[in-house]
């Protein structure tokens, strides 16, 4: 789902909905217990949306509008919505994932975009590493 530019319309812009960019895109991801709990609370009908209990999604713009108000009644910094998949990456990474299911969950065509794209080592991981290589000496 993306809003586009319509120079030739009245209106400047619109929603689509598309298919994924490709195959990868398409695919199922286990939800944890304790995330499927909580998302049961708001189970409505088959064919309504998860964030607006109707037949019509949620506008990315309000979408990226709440989730900046959250941000800031949080005192948390200004980020892009976009930034939780990279932090979810990050963290995937650091609880252990091997790479390629993480690239599957992401939807990515190959385990390259999801190294260079998504997986951001810390200093912290680094120390660990060098620490076990002072164990063999």
């Amino acid at each position: 789902m993306q809003r586009i530019q319509c120079p030739t319309s009245t209106s400047k812009t619109k929603l689509i909905i598309t298919d994924p960019k490709s195959e990868s895109s398409r695919r199922q991801i286990p939800i944890p217990d304790c995330m499927m709990n909580f998302l049961l609370k708001f189970k409505g009908k088959e064919d309504e949306y998860l964030l607006t209990g109707t037949d019509k999604p949620i506008e990315p713009r309000a979408m990226q509008y709440r989730f900046r108000t959250i941000l800031k009644n949080a005192k948390l910094p200004s980020v892009h919505f976009h930034a939780l998949r990279h932090i979810f990456a990050s963290n995937c990474i650091k609880l252990g994932f091997d790479v390629k299911a993480l690239s599957e969950l992401l939807g990515h065509s190959s385990v390259e975009i999801t190294l260079n794209r998504y997986v951001h080592s810390s200093f912290e991981q680094k120390r660990e590493y060098m620490k076990r290589v002072q164990m063999i000496f």
